[in-house]
């Protein structure tokens, strides 16, 4: 059973604190609260910490508060509310170490995200993802509901903006359970939709030909698995990388099976693919209805399923937004402008199709 640090807090409603300081506020009469942690494995303290107590310098800047160590012992000062998510995160990451698990600096931005989105849980922070290659940590509230769900249905569909980690983490999931022998098989697919471009005929074998629509989930295989084993298990028919319409007449049966950029399926197709599901098999299906490149008029695959499989038992939905997006901070930025935008579009779509009627 792992040690936790010991707490003992107490309230201050005007601490003493030098002019000048990032504290002053407090004075003034701004509360602050001092919470003091103790953990019993000074080893792990200090990894916890970082080397020259860089992490501590990362969470300081992120929650405006102020961390003084002590060996193993930490002094922390601010707002109340700061002090208290400092206390549950440094208390999670450490219940992290002594599970075996490593902190970085990455993981400490990714358990910062969790605890502020509304529903995100410690627990949510230690959720890990193990691939030869990496350990993969869900880095928002519902890249952790989303890990869970994939755990605990046959069937799950994740929709949302690009850069959420819908389309990394099943292939994680995907691997992680090939390496450990509870699926036989891999098989990733997507429909082969030009994004807008026309791309004329392309040469090569069928295989060159449909690569280049299939390239994001090579690069998520090379991300989770040593390069040679790719390539042995894409040989030996372990992993198979096909486009949607190869799927047609199968049984997919103890697999794991992932449907990516689905939102340009058509209904027929997405039914199509659905009902291959065989037994052993876990079916993830992944796609950004924002991004739809189906010919005008044509009803999104995704958007069907959703609608219509809502409440069937052992069927899961995530919805991720652009708060789960774990690319580049303008990435965010971004994708809510666009949702900003197709929202004011759609408040005038009815004054616009008055104009036309009228030319």
């Amino acid at each position: 059973m792992s040690k936790q640090p010991r707490l003992n807090t107490k309230a201050k409603a005007k601490p003493k604190l030098k002019m000048g300081t990032k504290k002053e506020a407090g004075a003034q009469g701004v509360e602050t609260r001092t919470a003091n942690l103790t953990f019993a494995d000074n080893k792990l303290a200090q990894i916890l910490f970082g080397a020259h107590a860089t992490h501590l310098v990362q969470i300081e800047a992120e929650l405006d508060v102020s961390i003084v160590a002590r060996g193993a012992d930490l002094i922390i000062t601010g707002g109340p509310g700061a002090v208290d998510m400092t206390e549950r995160l440094l208390i999670g990451l450490y219940d992290r170490l002594t599970q075996g698990g490593h902190v970085t600096a990455d993981e400490i931005g990714a358990a910062l995200r969790i605890l502020r989105q509304p529903g995100g849980k410690l627990s949510d922070v230690n959720v890990e993802v193990h691939t030869r290659r990496r350990v993969i940590s869900p880095r928002s509230a519902t890249q952790a509901a989303y890990l869970k769900a994939i755990d605990d249905c046959e069937l799950v569909f994740g929709s949302g903006p690009a850069g959420t980690g819908k389309t990394y983490l099943a292939v994680a999931k995907a691997v992680e359970l090939l390496v450990r022998g509870d699926v036989d098989r891999i098989i990733l697919s997507r429909p082969a939709v030009e994004a807008g471009e026309q791309l004329g005929f392309l040469p090569g074998d069928m295989q060159e030909k449909v690569d280049p629509y299939l390239r994001p989930l090579y690069d998520a295989l090379y991300d989770m698995l040593p390069a040679d084993q790719v390539v042995k298990r894409l040989e030996n028919g372990e992993i198979e990388v096909a486009p949607l319409a190869f799927m047609r007449g199968r049984t997919l049966a103890n697999a794991f099976v992932i449907l990516d950029e689905a939102q340009n399926t058509t209904a027929v197709q997405m039914k199509m693919f659905l009902t291959r599901l065989g037994e052993n098999a876990r079916m993830v299906v992944t796609g950004d209805l924002s991004q739809v490149d189906l010919p005008r008029g044509i009803r999104s695959g995704l958007r069907d399923a959703w609608d219509i499989l809502t409440d069937i038992e052992g069927v899961a939905f995530v919805e991720f937004t652009s708060a789960d997006v774990v690319r580049h901070k303008i990435v965010t930025r971004i994708v809510n402008a666009y949702a900003a935008a197709e929202k004011r579009r759609r408040a005038g779509a009815r004054y616009e199709h008055d104009d036309a009627e009228r030319d």
